[in-house]
C-alpha cells in the first residue's frame, strides 16, 4: 500500500489554546490605536474584549445590536452562531465612547453592519480580515504570533474575571457555554488553580 502524501493541516504548527492578552498588552494596543487615530480598529478591539464573542459573531454585529437609535447601550444581547444560544454582554464606558465615535465617523445607520468591509461596502469584514487586523495588533507589541489568535480576544476578559473572582459559573454565563466543563477547558484551568482556590479557604 502506498503511504498517504497528504500533509497534515497542523504540521509544524503550535496547537492548543491561544493565550489571553495581559493588561499591559491591552493598554499597549489601545494607546497605539489612539495615537494612530484608528477609530475603527479601536472600536473593534474594545468591543471584542467586552463582548467576548467569537470572531464569526463579532464581525456580523449590526449597529442595532449594540445601539438604540444612535446611542450605544451599556448592555447587548445576541444569538451565537455556533450554538444558536443567546448571550448577553456589557459594553463599558470606554468601549461605548470608541464605538460611538466610529458610528459617527463612518455615518452608520441602524441597519448597517458595525464593521463594514472596505472592499465590499454592503458586507461586513470577514473573520479572515479580522484575523489579519488582530495579527497587526500583536505585531506592534512584538509578541509571538503563534501564541495568539483572535480567540485570545474572547478569552482575555473572561480569564481576567476568573482570576479575580474564581467564579466559573459567572464566566460560563458570560461566554454562553452550555456546560461548565466547557468553561473549565476553555480557561485552561489546571490542578494548580484548583489547589490555589482550596488553599485560600479555611474550614
Amino acid at each position: 500500500m502506498h503511504k498517504s502524501t497528504i500533509t497534515p493541516w497542523n504540521k509544524g504548527k503550535i496547537i492548543g489554546q491561544r493565550k489571553p492578552l495581559k493588561v499591559s498588552h491591552v493598554w499597549g494596543i489601545r494607546i497605539r490605536l489612539e495615537l494612530e487615530n484608528n477609530t475603527r480598529d479601536l472600536a473593534l478591539f474594545n468591543l471584542a474584549l467586552d463582548s467576548k464573542l467569537r470572531g464569526c459573531d463579532l464581525v456580523k454585529l449590526r449597529v442595532s445590536d449594540i445601539a438604540y437609535g444612535q446611542r450605544v447601550m451599556p448592555r447587548a444581547h445576541v444569538i451565537q452562531q455556533k450554538t444558536n444560544t443567546p448571550v448577553q454582554f456589557e459594553i463599558t464606558k470606554g468601549t461605548r465612547e470608541s464605538v460611538q465615535q466610529w458610528i459617527n465617523k463612518a455615518n452608520l445607520k441602524s441597519t448597517d453592519f458595525l464593521f463594514k468591509s472596505r472592499i465590499h461596502k454592503s458586507e461586513h469584514i470577514t473573520t479572515r480580515q479580522y484575523n489579519r487586523i488582530f495579527k497587526q495588533w500583536i505585531e506592534t507589541l512584538g509578541l509571538d504570533q503563534s501564541l495568539y489568535s483572535t480567540h485570545s480576544m474572547r478569552r482575555t476578559k473572561a480569564y481576567m474575571i476568573y482570576q479575580k473572582t474564581k467564579n466559573l459559573r459567572v464566566v460560563q454565563l458570560l461566554l454562553g457555554h452550555k456546560k461548565l466543563e466547557s468553561t473549565v477547558r476553555y480557561l485552561g484551568i489546571e490542578v494548580d488553580d484548583a489547589l490555589d482556590i482550596s488553599e485560600s479557604i479555611e474550614v
